[in-house]
């Protein structure tokens, strides 16, 4: 979803940096972390070298969410779409994945992070599969921030899976509302996304949350997902405050 005429809103000017979380802090947020290439590109590196190091930055932004009080956090790892993408660099970013788990989800759970995942494991490589599988067991009594990783996860695609459930449990058209609906998706039982940040510049959705993100407010940054920092995590979480929610309503 591009986002024409409304660059002041999603497009701040940027300003000092906040050196600590502000006072309004958003209770979900979700992260579209945009730009691995290009930061790899601009350093002429290979691709996977961004990948690598956004990789890293997973562990320092959730960590920064939760020092700020944030309580859940959903980032976008591997949309559906993104299969389309040359085989090489989809094989490399598997393995990478593969390799780094664990060292993460353990770093992640001394943290008392809960590690959760969003979409579909079914196709994926079964190692990587149970590595992932892994890692939610590992952190699925831990009591602090919230998780969930988008990985092989469409926005659309959940939705439709989350209505095949309801069919199958036979449920009537007539009791079919949003909350029953809300019931079956994946994100059951968390908050709806309150802020959506996406890296790298652009201003759509990419087929991330769309339910979820019904309400939610955007803030789109130049900076690539490598480098986007606590610092610069801080300040969209100060641009939120500033925002005024109405959700449909005149105050």
């Amino acid at each position: 979803m591009t986002l024409v005429g409304a660059q002041p809103e999603f497009y701040p000017t940027p300003q000092a940096a906040p050196e600590a979380p502000p006072e309004t802090v958003p209770t979900h947020v979700g992260i579209i972390m945009d730009g691995n290439g290009r930061w790899a590109n601009r350093r002429g590196l290979p691709r996977l070298a961004g990948h690598h190091a956004g990789t890293e930055n997973v562990r320092r932004i959730t960590i920064a969410c939760a020092d700020a009080g944030v309580e859940v956090l959903t980032i976008y790892a591997f949309s559906t779409e993104n299969w389309r993408r040359p085989a090489d660099e989809v094989f490399g970013l598997m393995r990478l994945l593969a390799q780094r788990i664990d060292k993460e989800a353990a770093e992640l759970h001394r943290n008392n992070v809960r590690i959760r995942h969003i979409g579909e494991l079914e196709g994926i490589q079964p190692r990587l599969a149970e590595r992932v599988r892994a890692a939610v067991a590992l952190t699925r009594d831990n009591t602090g921030l919230v998780l969930n990783v988008a990985f092989n996860y469409g926005g659309r695609h959940e939705i439709a899976r989350a209505v095949q459930r309801i069919m199958q449990a036979g449920v009537s058209a007539d009791n079919l509302t949003e909350e029953l609906i809300d019931q079956y998706l994946d994100t059951a039982g968390l908050p709806d996304l309150d802020l959506v940040i996406r890296t790298g510049g652009e201003m759509r959705l990419s087929n991330f949350l769309l339910w979820q993100a019904a309400y939610a407010e955007y803030y789109s940054t130049p900076i690539c997902w490598p480098d986007f920092g606590r610092e610069e995590l801080y300040q969209a979480f100060a641009e939120f405050g500033r925002r005024v929610r109405r959700f449909g309503g005149l105050s």
